[in-house]
């Protein structure tokens, strides 16, 4: 199978180079892939440094698109998304480019979905709820981690150890199956996408990683998130009664195989 290992960045010149260095080169040699490199229109030197590491490193089938625009994080996604559909990529793995989740997984993130036990990966940070702390993930985001991911297994009646992780893998069949452009350019594109992929009736497998905060730079309002996050889990089971209607949660939405 084909992989896009699409890794989203924005001002991240501190970790950039590292995260790329991180990607196994022993795992990179036994597949065919692509590294798809979006810088989102960064004012810092990431995308100078993007092409540098693209010029040192030949050897790597490595791309490079520079928005002009910032199109925001689920903007990213969208992007990512429609070039792997387009590509003929049989899968596509996002990770983030200030290495805060771990591309030594890539292997495991992406090996559920090539031999065809899942069609979305999720790396959790919270199948080893101590473990997370222990990574230095702060005590407010590991709460409201939890709290959030129960509220919403409730209502969606799933079991998920954690809804709110960037690090997931999908199949691009998977993918072409959702309404991607009209789901929100913000942070709350995560939960639209697996909300949208539970109804097809995806399959799930997750993932145990480790935690990693440092001194990346988080640009995600936490009060605005957690209101997204519970507003568009409620609205999409409103829209499964017929109560509501809204284009990204359909009620009549066509199944997986």
């Amino acid at each position: 199978m084909r992989i896009l290992i699409y890794v989203v960045a924005f001002e991240a010149e501190n970790h950039i180079i590292q995260t790329l260095q991180r990607i196994p080169d022993k795992w990179l040699r036994t597949i065919d892939y692509e590294i798809l490199i979006s810088d989102d229109a960064s004012k810092d030197n990431t995308k100078s440094l993007c092409y540098e590491y693209q010029k040192n490193h030949s050897h790597l089938n490595i791309s490079i698109q520079s928005n002009p625009v910032n199109l925001g994080y689920g903007g990213n996604q969208k992007l990512g998304y429609k070039y792997a559909r387009e590509g003929g990529f049989d899968v596509v793995v996002l990770i983030h480019g200030d290495g805060q989740y771990a591309p030594e997984y890539l292997g495991q993130m992406t090996t559920p979905i090539t031999e065809e036990r899942a069609d979305v990966v999720l790396g959790s940070r919270m199948i080893n709820k101590l473990k997370a702390l222990k990574g230095n993930m702060p005590l407010y985001k590991w709460l409201g981690n939890q709290v959030l991911s129960t509220i919403q297994n409730t209502l969606l009646r799933t079991s998920l150890s954690e809804f709110h992780t960037g690090y997931r893998a999908f199949s691009v069949e998977s993918l072409a199956m959702i309404p991607l452009e009209e789901n929100s350019d913000y942070f709350d594109f995560d939960t639209e996408i697996i909300i949208q992929l539970i109804d097809r009736g995806a399959k799930f497998e997750e993932v145990s990683i480790p935690t990693f905060y440092g001194d990346e730079i988080s640009y995600v309002n936490g009060i605005k998130y957690a209101y997204l996050i519970l507003s568009t889990t409620i609205k999409s089971r409103l829209c499964r009664l017929g109560w509501v209607r809204d284009a990204r949660f359909p009620q009549n939405a066509k199944k997986l195989v």
